[in-house]
C-alpha cells in the first residue's frame, strides 16, 4: 500500500473497500507474469464482490500460467474526491498498482446504469475513453456480461466484447493477447485475430448507417468480420471451473455468503425476461458436484450462510436430492441455507419446513401481473389458484411475511389489470386469515411494482414503453385501492427505468450521450444518493438525441435493430412468433413439457438441452 493511500484511508467511508489483502486473493510474482489483467467491476466493492461471475472469471484467469488478474472497483464519491485532490490514479487491489500499468482492462457489465461508471473508471485511471484513441497493445479494453448482448451504446469505448459465458472464451482471448504481446503485434492485427475467436464482437469492424427517420439503414461488416456473432456457452457445468476457494471479503458485502450456482438457463419463457432467453439453453450441475462444491466452499471460507442460485431454483430437477444432502450438513455446522427464485406453481411446503429448521425467513413470489389474462400475455405460466395455494401452504406452515412483485406498463395492460393486483393481494390476505397457523404476529404483505423495460432478445423487444407520467398514474391508481394496514407498497421511480430502456435498446449514437452525461457528473447511477436525472436530460439535449425514440416510439418488426449483429441462440422468427402469441393471449409451454423450437439447442455440441 502506498503511503499516500494509507494517509487517505482514515478519511473515507469503508476503507476496506480499497486495501485488498483478503483471504484467498491471488498474489503472484511480477517477474513470472507476462500478461496483467485489471478486472473492473463498474460499481462499488460490496456489489462487485457479491457477483458470482466475477469470482469465477477471476479464478479462471489466475489459473493461467503467466497471467495475473487483479480486481478493480468503482470508488465511492468520497474516495474519488480524495483521489482527485491528491492526483492518485485508480489502482488494482492485489498489487496496488495503477490500472494504466496493466495490459488488458476487462469490464463485466450486468446493468445498463453502470455505463457512466465505466467511463469514470477509465478517466480516474488516466486512460483515454475512446477505443480509437488507445494505440498499441497497452490498455486493451474489453467487456462482457448480459449488457454486451446489445454492445452498441458502448461501442465507442470498448475495443471488443466477449459474448456469453466467459470460462472458455476468456482463456482464448488472454492466450491470444499473450502471443500478440510476445510477437509485438499491432493493435489492428490483434483485433483482427481476436475477431476470429467465436463469440468476440469488435465494434470498429462494423459500419452503421441511418435513414432520415433515425432508424438503422445498414450494419456493414468489414475486413471479414462475421455478419452475426454468436454467444458462447459452457456445455458441461460439472467440469467447469467453480471458485470453492472464494475470496473472503474483509468488509461486509451485499451478499455476504457462499453462493452455489445450480444450473444455467431457464425452462420458462416469460416474454419480458432478457435473462430467460439470452441464457438458454438449460444446463445443470449434478447434485453430487453441487454438494461437494458447497462443502468445500463453506469449509474454506467460514461462511455461515449459503444460497442456491439460478434464474428459477425450484425448477432444478434434483432440488430435493440436493437439499436432502445439504440441510443436515448445514444443521450440524450451524449454516443457514437460502433457496431464492422459487415459483408459486412448484412451491414445496416440505422443502420450506426443512429450511425452517435452519432459519425462518419471508417468502417471495413474482406473479408479475394481477390478472390471468395479462399473465397469459407475458407467458408467466402461473395461475391465481397456484399463487393462492402456495400462500396457503406457507401460512399453514407458520409464515406471516410474503413479498409479491409485479410490473406496470406491460404490453396490452389496462386499468382492469392494474386493479387486478389489488384484488390478488386481498385474496392473499384472506388466505392468511383462513389458513394461518400463527396469527399472533400478524401479516405483512410487501407489494412492489416495477416500470416495465422492453429488453433486447425478448419477444417484447419491439414494444413501446409507456410514458413516465402514465406509469405514475397507474401506481397511484393501484395505491388508492390498497386499504389494508397489512400492505406495504413500494414502486420504482420512473426516471432510472426510462434511462434503462434507452440504454438497453440504444444504438451507437448513444455513446455521445453517455459521455456527455459522465462529463456532466453522472456516476453511481444505480445509487439514489448520486443519481442525477438532470445530468442525463442535459446530455440528451446537448447531443440532440430524443430518448423517446428508444422508448415510447417502439420498434417495427421490419426495421434493423441495433443488436441484430448479436446472436444469443434464440431466433428472431421465434421471438416474433412469441410476440404474436402474446397479443393472442396464448401461452407457450415451458421447455420441460414441450420444445418450442427457439433454436438455442443448436448451441450444444455434445449434449441435449438439459430441461
Amino acid at each position: 500500500m502506498t503511503d499516500l493511500l494509507q494517509r487517505l484511508l482514515p478519511t473515507v467511508q469503508k476503507p476496506a473497500r480499497y486495501t485488498g489483502g483478503e483471504f484467498n486473493e491471488t498474489q503472484k510474482n511480477k517477474a513470472d507474469v507476462r500478461v496483467r489483467v485489471a478486472f473492473c467491476f463498474p460499481d462499488t466493492y460490496e456489489i462487485g464482490m457479491s457477483n458470482v461471475g466475477m469470482r469465477i472469471l477471476y479464478g479462471v484467469m489466475n489459473q493461467m500460467n503467466g497471467v495475473w488478474c487483479e480486481r478493480v472497483f468503482t470508488p465511492w464519491a468520497d474516495m474519488e474526491q480524495a483521489m482527485a485532490e491528491h492526483k492518485l490514479p485508480l489502482w488494482a487491489l492485489e498489487s496496488q498498482d495503477p490500472v494504466k500499468d496493466f495490459d488488458m482492462i476487462a469490464f463485466t457489465i450486468g446493468y445498463e446504469m453502470c455505463y457512466t461508471n465505466i467511463l469514470n473508471m477509465l478517466r480516474l485511471a488516466g486512460i483515454p475513453l475512446h477505443a480509437s484513441e488507445r494505440k498499441g497493445l497497452k490498455n486493451i479494453v474489453f467487456a462482457g456480461g448480459v449488457c454486451a448482448f446489445n454492445p452498441e451504446p458502448m461501442a465507442d469505448f470498448i475495443d471488443f466484447f466477449a459474448l456469453g459465458e466467459g470460462e472458455e472464451i476468456t482463456v482464448e482471448i488472454v492466450s491470444l493477447y499473450d502471443k500478440a504481446k510476445a510477437e509485438d503485434w499491432s493493435k489492428e492485427q490483434f483485433l483482427q485475430e481476436v475477431s476470429h475467436i467465436p463469440g468476440v464482437y469488435v465494434p470498429s469492424f462494423y459500419h452503421h448507417t441511418y435513414h432520415n427517420d433515425g432508424t438503422i439503414a445498414e450494419i456493414k461488416p468489414r475486413d471479414g468480420a462475421p455478419v452475426k456473432v454468436t454467444k458462447r456457452i459452457v456445455e458441461n457445468l460439472d467440469e467447469a471451473y467453480f471458485p470453492t476457494k472464494m475470496i473472503v471479503s474483509s468488509t461486509e458485502i451485499v451478499h455476504d455468503r457462499a453462493n452455489l450456482e445450480v444450473f444455467r438457463g431457464c425452462i420458462r419463457g416469460c416474454r419480458f425476461c432478457q435473462a430467460g432467453f439470452s441464457c438458454r439453453p438449460v444446463r445443470k450441475k449434478s447434485p453430487e458436484v453441487l454438494f461437494r462444491q458447497a462443502v468445500d466452499t463453506l469449509e474454506d471460507s467460514g461462511h455461515n450462510e449459503i444460497t442456491l442460485s439460478s434464474l428459477s431454483t425450484s425448477d432444478y430437477r434434483h432440488l430435493k436430492e440436493l437439499t436432502d444432502a445439504i440441510i443436515p450438513y448445514c444443521a450440524n455446522h450451524k449454516v443457514n441455507l437460502s433457496v431464492p427464485s422459487l415459483r408459486a406453481d412448484n412451491f414445496s411446503r416440505d422443502l420450506m419446513q426443512k429450511l425452517q429448521t435452519l432459519r425462518k425467513s419471508g417468502l417471495t413470489f413474482a406473479p408479475e401481473a394481477g390478472t390471468q389474462r395479462l399473465r397469459d400475455v407475458i407467458n408467466k405460466n402461473l395461475t391465481e389458484d397456484e399463487i393462492i395455494s402456495s400462500c396457503a401452504k406457507a401460512f399453514e406452515g407458520g409464515w406471516n411475511n410474503v413479498k409479491l412483485y409485479f410490473m406496470l406498463g406491460l404490453p396490452t395492460e389496462t386499468d382492469e389489470d392494474v386493479l387486478g393486483i389489488a384484488d390478488l393481494v386481498y385474496k392473499v390476505i384472506q388466505t392468511w386469515k383462513e389458513h394461518a397457523s400463527n396469527k399472533k404476529r400478524g401479516l405483512r404483505v410487501h407489494v412492489a411494482t416495477a416500470y416495465f423495460v422492453p429488453k433486447p432478445h425478448t419477444p417484447f423487444q419491439w414494444e413501446k414503453q409507456i410514458t413516465p407520467e402514465e406509469y405514475l398514474r397507474r401506481c397511484r391508481l393501484l395505491k388508492d385501492h390498497f386499504y389494508s394496514k397489512s400492505i406495504e407498497y413500494n414502486y420504482h421511480t420512473p426516471d432510472i427505468s426510462r434511462l434503462e430502456a434507452v440504454t438497453a435498446r440504444g444504438d451507437r449514437r448513444l455513446g455521445a450521450v453517455i459521455e456527455a452525461a459522465a462529463r456532466n457528473g453522472a456516476k453511481l447511477d444505480g445509487w439514489d444518493e448520486y443519481f442525477s436525472y438532470q445530468a442525463w436530460l442535459d446530455a440528451f439535449a446537448e447531443c440532440g438525441i430524443d430518448p423517446d425514440f428508444y422508448t415510447v416510439r417502439g420498434f417495427r418488426e421490419d426495421e434493423i435493430l441495433p443488436w441484430d449483429t448479436v446472436d444469443v441462440g434464440v431466433s428472431k422468427s421465434f421471438l416474433m412468433r412469441e410476440r404474436k402469441q402474446a397479443y393472442a393471449g396464448m401461452v407457450t409451454p415451458d421447455c420441460r413439457h414441450s420444445c418450442s423450437g427457439c433454436g438455442a439447442n443448436a448451441l450444444l455440441q455434445e449434449v441435449e438441452c438439459d430441461a
